[in-house]
């Protein structure tokens, strides 16, 4: 997802990645929630634990991991706080469910851009981009959530995410590095140049409206092209 540095309380390596932002959540009103698709297609749970993916996703958005209670949920999907409890053990079950599910999701987009994007370093980035935009534009309170709340996780759950997440800055990583090779990108340090093209893409979940002035491919077009300028 983004990429910022974490401040994750886990080991050395997870919080080095440069996927994750640790701005403080701002409080997204009800509606917002309406702009963009709440879950991907991998969300196949249905009935009362959909409802209670979704409204966890809303309101963990709104109030943050730790200001959304048991009984808050409850409330939203219309069930007794004692019926959450036979869907979910505990309240961060949901979290890591949301959490891997959009951290997964955006690791498959990347990973099928590349695998569909030739062996031209720059049509390898300006692929990776493009997906990377898309799927902040198109789940933007997802993204924000993983990008946000990382922290409320366990040890053991952050870790399991960490491995995706680093998995999807190694294919920046990677295409960065073949590009000097090629002599295709002039940048003098990979890790800060792939931060930056990252951390635009992350901004997208912040302001883009669906039926906006401008549509997703046009913004994802452009990213990809502001990314390719970066590196060249």
């Amino acid at each position: 997802m983004g990429y910022h540095e974490a401040g994750l309380s886990t080991d050395s390596r997870t919080r080095r990645s440069v996927i994750s932002n640790a701005d403080p959540i701002q409080s997204i009103p009800p509606l917002t929630a309406a702009k963009g698709a709440l879950l991907p297609p991998r969300a196949t749970a249905n009935g009362t634990l959909r409802r209670l993916q979704e409204a966890a996703l809303i309101g963990f958005c709104e109030r943050g991991y730790h200001g959304l209670s048991t009984r808050d949920l409850a409330s939203a999907t219309g069930v007794r706080a004692s019926s959450v409890y036979a869907h979910v053990n505990a309240k961060e079950d949901l979290l890591f469910q949301l959490v891997t599910m959009g951290h997964e999701e955006h690791n498959e987009l990347l990973r099928k851009a590349l695998m569909g994007s030739g062996a031209d370093p720059r049509d390898q980035m300006e692929a990776l981009v493009r997906a990377h935009v898309v799927m902040h534009a198109t789940y933007p309170l997802l993204a924000r959530l993983c990008n946000k709340e990382l922290h409320a996780l366990s040890p053991a759950n952050a870790e399991r995410v960490m491995r995706v997440r680093l998995d999807s800055e190694q294919m920046f990583l990677d295409v960065v590095k073949r590009g000097i090779e090629t002599g295709s990108f002039h940048i003098p340090d990979p890790w800060l140049a792939v931060a930056a093209i990252a951390a635009m893409g992350l901004r997208v979940a912040e302001w883009f409206e669906p039926g906006g002035p401008r549509s997703v491919d046009e913004v994802a077009d452009s990213y990809s092209e502001f990314a390719i300028k970066l590196l060249s």
